[in-house]
């Protein structure tokens, strides 16, 4: 799972939570409306369509006479690219920007997924999950370097935090995606290409969940106003 799918799913569990809460409270906190959902749909929608022509490479192949001799990974990847493009085109029309992580997602997958194509190896599109979790990771933590905390850019964040609220949840996600990234190595080096890919959609997701769940609380108690009310 990319990192632009890891952004979807916080921000749609955010909005879950919020509508979850008792009437009266967080009444100011932003619904899951049709455009989220549209956005989770375009950022989970390659991921899924990757693992189905991994799965289901030999059947393709045999309907598609282009793709006879090539593995289902490669597959994968190709339908991985073009599927990533047309989330692209679709965000730009319907929700009129890109968001920052999807963009810079498409590229390295773009870059990665040519690489594995046209040399023949998937080594290259097993180390992008890796690439771009520990660019994001450098990001955010080298931004906290710097005194800007940079995860609201990079998750296109729909929910408001104060200044303390946001160093935090900077901090968090950035080991999570370092922690992400070693256990992306761990999987594709030592595991078969069809439990990497299993791994991708079955392992990394529920991971980004539960991680996610956990940053409720904070997301709660650092909201903007917060410390001046207690």
């Amino acid at each position: 799972m990319s990192v632009a799918h890891r952004g979807a799913i916080e921000k749609a569990s955010w909005q879950i939570m919020s509508n979850s809460e008792t009437p009266g409270q967080n009444a100011t906190e932003p619904q899951l409306d049709k455009a989220q959902i549209l956005k989770l749909v375009l950022e989970l929608g390659p991921l899924g369509i990757f693992f189905f022509a991994n799965a289901k490479g030999e059947m393709l192949a045999s309907w598609i006479p282009a793709l006879n001799g090539m593995k289902p990974i490669f597959i994968a990847t190709a339908c991985f690219m073009v599927a990533t493009v047309v989330s692209l085109v679709i965000s730009r029309v319907k929700l009129g920007k890109l968001p920052v992580m999807p963009m810079v997602t498409g590229v390295v997958v773009f870059i990665f997924g040519g690489l594995t194509l046209y040399l023949q190896d998937d080594t290259f599109i097993k180390m992008k999950p890796t690439i771009v979790n520990v660019l994001f990771g450098s990001v955010l933590l080298g931004g906290l370097l710097f005194g800007k905390s940079l995860l609201g850019y990079v998750f296109d964040s729909v929910f408001e935090l104060n200044a303390e609220g946001w160093r935090i949840l900077t901090i968090r996600w950035g080991i999570f995606f370092f922690v992400l990234a070693f256990l992306n190595e761990v999987v594709w080096r030592n595991f078969s290409t069809d439990i990497w890919v299993d791994f991708k959609v079955f392992g990394v997701m529920p991971l980004t969940m539960v991680f996610g769940a956990f940053q409720m609380p904070l997301l709660s108690r650092y909201a903007p106003g917060k410390a001046s009310e207690e």
